[in-house]
């Protein structure tokens, strides 16, 4: 991701790794509800980790991706198009929880 890209992590109350199911985490202003929260990739020194996200009022599902070890910069933020297949969000500005 590049750095005019990344997302500015503007309020942690805990560690994103303690994040689990009902939780709320607030994406622009938006407010979702975690859903699931696990690991989607071991790699050698790090997880690939995977948040997933429901918005209750429209029950649009999303998905938080990071790096265990490298939160900040690392941030991905997607959207499920269809049934399968997510759609990364670049102009995501800022997240909170």
């Amino acid at each position: 991701m590049s750095g005019e890209n990344m997302i500015k992590i503007k309020r942690q109350t805990r560690p994103i790794g303690s994040l689990k199911k009902g939780d709320k985490v607030t994406v622009d202003g938006h407010v979702l509800e975690v859903d699931e929260h696990y690991v989607f990739v071991k790699h050698k020194d790090t997880n690939e980790m995977i948040i997933e996200l429901f918005n209750p009022k429209t029950n649009k599902e999303y998905q938080l991706r990071y790096f265990d070890d490298q939160v900040e910069t690392s941030l991905e933020f997607y959207y499920l198009q269809g049934e399968f297949q997510y759609m990364r969000v670049d102009d995501i500005k800022e997240i909170e929880w």
